[in-house]
C-alpha cells in the first residue's frame, strides 16, 4: 500500500527470521508492521526514513 516509511529496524547483514519487523509503514494515518515473509539475511535495503512508497515497491531484500 502506498505511504511514508517511518523507521528501518534492519540494516544489510541482519540475520532475520520470518515474522521479524523489517521496517514501519505509515499509510491512511496508521502505523503498519512490514514483516520478512521467511528466514534470511538482508542483502539491501531498498528504502529510507522519510522515503514515500507505492504498492509492488521493494523495500527490503533477503536472501
Amino acid at each position: 500500500m502506498p505511504g511514508k516509511i517511518l523507521r528501518v529496524s534492519v540494516s544489510v547483514g541482519t540475520a532475520v527470521n520470518a515474522g521479524d519487523v523489517l521496517l514501519i509503514l505509515e499509510a491512511m494515518k496508521m502505523e503498519n508492521e512490514i514483516s520478512a515473509p521467511s528466514a534470511g539475511t538482508v542483502k539491501e535495503v531498498r528504502a529510507r526514513e522519510g522515503d514515500s512508497v507505492n504498492s509492488g515497491d521493494a523495500l527490503v531484500v533477503l536472501g
